[in-house]
């Protein structure tokens, strides 16, 4: 039989779709014709495929009319991952395999010219989409074998050549092969950002109790955070620790992320799933592109996407483009980006803790204390400066405070107690895990993404702390979008409480601690007392 289908997968954005690559040999005008809205890379893929069987010793169809079809025809395609279906597809409507070998298994790999098989980006969350559609055998690059097996369920075979793949299809004994490259780059560097955080610890702060609390509750309730304050203060020295008393991700929430940096083309396989939660700090000449996902040809996922879980640090806030500030209304509201283009819609998720840091002015030495105001900034300079911190953006941040630098009795109290990351962790994991029963069985984790309504006609306040906040909306001290975060904030405090009653709900004073966190206002003594 002169036709054969081989099974790939093309993925936009995050989502999968399955492709059925459907090769015809017959006679006719020599060549072979590709269709169904390819790329450029997949057209170029004609040789490659061509030159690959051929140097394999597995003999072309040089004689016939070959017409290779990507179902679904009207889904545009992108990469160089299709080439090995192409191939076999090919060699079983020439009758070199039966096509019922390929029946049930999805196909993943570059083609070199002498039919070594490279690896690819995306391999785990293709291998996903392919087990949702009920594909349970892959076969990919040797190098990803350790990636697609993070899929349970999944039976992979990691392969050097298209010998190898066809040997195994036809039940013959897999030839060798030379070793295939993991990867076509290499580090110049030896440190290794991703693992900072492994090297810092709450306990290196010194006072910032104020700051600190704030940290804890942003990091129990996933809430973004807003830090202002003259430089040397301890922003970014705060902002870096905060991974460190994230809890582990669940097994959802790793696959989840893991999948997201194959996507980038970022994992390292090696390492295995990525078990911490990932921690970013782009530097403010980032493009928006970096930031929110994008680029040419296929959408790649930008910072948002990458620190999904995790924690994405904008030092130096101000100074970043307008179009990248712009640009993180809508992920900094609902916890994803949408990439819109001509011919595709793209969503990718980006439910991270969104950490700004920001100066006072461009200086960064102004100071609400006379004395120590060592700022040269004119006026209009420093409000236009400040302008970039307020307004629609900041209007989505759950927590701003202001950080100033430590009084000097502070540094000599001997009896202060400087709390270690793990301390902190066992309070932020305990309220993540109230969190996580209260809302059992719905699409949301934590505090931070349940919608208003939701709130409201399921979660509300007591009848106190629900008169505060209407309150504080009647004097315009929040706005509507600023009220449902003080609501949810109120539920964090409550959460991080030693002993939080199940059955409680957040009064007047978890309110009151709330509109605080958010207002920027300091917290009062008795409200660090019950967060400690």
């Amino acid at each position: 039989m002169p036709f054969a289908t081989a099974r790939t997968v093309s993925l936009h954005g995050a989502v999968g779709h399955l492709i059925h690559v459907q090769a015809d040999v017959s006679p006719g005008q020599v060549g072979t014709t590709l269709v169904g809205r390819p790329d450029i890379a997949i057209s170029e893929a004609r040789d490659r495929v061509r030159m690959a069987i051929i140097n394999s010793g597995l003999g072309w169809p040089a004689t016939k009319r070959i017409t290779i079809l990507l179902s679904p025809a009207d889904l545009r395609k992108r990469g160089t991952h299709f080439d090995l279906a192409m191939a076999l597809s090919v060699l079983s409507a020439d009758a070199v395999i039966v096509e019922e070998a390929l029946h049930g298994c999805l196909f993943i790999g570059e083609l070199t010219l002498d039919g070594g098989l490279r690896p690819v980006t995306g391999v785990l969350p293709m291998v996903l989409a392919a087990r949702e559609a009920g594909v349970r055998t892959v076969f990919v690059p040797e190098p990803q074998a350790a990636e697609a097996a993070m899929v349970p369920g999944t039976t992979v075979f990691g392969m050097r050549s298209l010998r190898q793949v066809v040997a195994e299809l036809k039940g013959e004994e897999v030839p060798d092969a030379p070793p295939v490259a993991s990867s076509t780059g290499a580090s110049l560097l030896s440190w290794r950002g991703s693992d900072r955080h492994d090297e810092v610890d709450m306990s290196d702060l010194i006072g910032m109790a104020d700051a600190r609390y704030a940290a804890e509750v942003a990091a129990a309730g996933g809430h973004h955070l807003l830090l202002e304050g003259p430089k040397g203060s301890g922003k970014t020295t705060l902002a870096e620790r905060i991974p460190t008393i994230l809890p582990d991700l669940d097994a959802e929430e790793s696959l989840e992320l893991t999948a997201i940096h194959s996507l980038a083309g970022v994992l390292d396989p090696s390492r295995g799933m990525l078990r911490r939660p990932p921690y970013a700090a782009p530097h403010h000449d980032a493009s928006k592109a970096s930031i929110v996902g994008g680029g040419s040809g296929q959408v790649r996922p930008g910072e948002l996407s990458r620190s999904h879980c995790g924690v994405l640090l904008l030092d130096e806030f101000p100074l970043f483009r307008a179009d990248v500030i712009e640009a993180l209304r809508e992920p900094l509201e609902n916890g994803e980006i949408t990439v819109a283009r001509a011919e595709e819609l793209v969503t990718l998720p980006a439910r991270g803790m969104v950490v700004l840091a920001a100066n006072p002015c461009p200086c960064g030495e102004f100071r609400a204390h006379a004395g120590a105001n060592r700022c040269s900034c004119r006026d209009t300079v420093r409000r236009d400066y400040r302008r970039k911190v307020t307004g629609p953006v900041t209007d989505r941040i759950d927590i701003t405070r202001q950080v100033d630098p430590v009084r000097p009795h502070e540094r000599r109290d001997p009896l202060a107690v400087r709390e270690t990351s793990a301390d902190v962790r066992v309070r932020v994991t305990a309220a993540r895990r109230r969190q996580a029963e209260r809302y059992r069985g719905c699409t949301w984790r934590l505090n931070s993404q349940v919608p208003g309504a939701a709130l409201r006609e399921r979660w509300p306040l007591t009848e106190d702390g629900q008169g505060i906040l209407d309150k504080a909306l009647y004097d315009a001290a929040v706005t509507s979008r600023g009220a449902v975060r003080v609501h949810r904030l109120a539920w964090t405090v409550l959460d991080l409480l030693p002993a939080a009653d199940p059955e409680r709900r957040p009064g007047g004073a978890e309110v009151e601690t709330a509109l605080r966190l958010r207002s920027g206002h300091p917290l009062l003594v008795s409200a660090l007392e019950r967060g400690a």
